[in-house]
C-alpha cells in the first residue's frame, strides 16, 4: 500500500478483496459466484457478517461460509498472487473444521 508520499508503506498490512481471495483459493469457480454468496450475507470474517465483496481481508483472518452442503471455517495464511493449481491454493489457508473422528463405539 502506498503512503502519503506515494511510496509503499512497509508498516501497512497486505490486503485483498474477499471475493477475489475466495476465488483464488478455489472455494468458488468464479468471482461472481463468490460475490453472490457474500452479498447474500452468508460469509463471516472474524465472526462478523459481511455483505460487501470488496471487503479487505488479510492473513490471520478467519472466514466462515457455506460451500456445497457444509459450512467451511478457514484461517487465511497468505494472500495469493494468482489463481493457481489446487496445491498452490491449499497453501493459502488452514482448514479449521474438525476432522471426522472415528466413532469410539465401533
Amino acid at each position: 500500500m502506498a503512503g502519503p508520499s506515494g511510496r509503499p508503506d512497509p508498516d501497512a498490512a497486505a490486503k485483498l478483496r474477499l471475493d477475489k481471495w475466495l476465488w483464488q483459493a478455489r472455494f468458488f469457480k468464479s468471482r461472481s459466484l463468490a460475490a453472490a454468496v457474500i452479498e447474500a450475507g452468508s460469509v463471516r470474517v472474524n465472526g462478523t457478517r459481511v455483505s460487501r465483496p470488496g471487503r479487505d481481508i488479510s492473513a490471520g483472518d478467519t472466514l466462515t461460509f457455506p460451500q456445497g452442503g457444509r459450512i467451511r471455517v478457514v484461517r487465511i495464511l497468505a494472500l495469493g498472487l494468482r489463481r493457481g493449481p489446487a496445491t498452490e491454493a491449499q497453501a493459502l489457508y488452514l482448514d479449521l473444521e474438525p476432522s471426522a473422528a472415528p466413532d469410539p463405539l465401533e
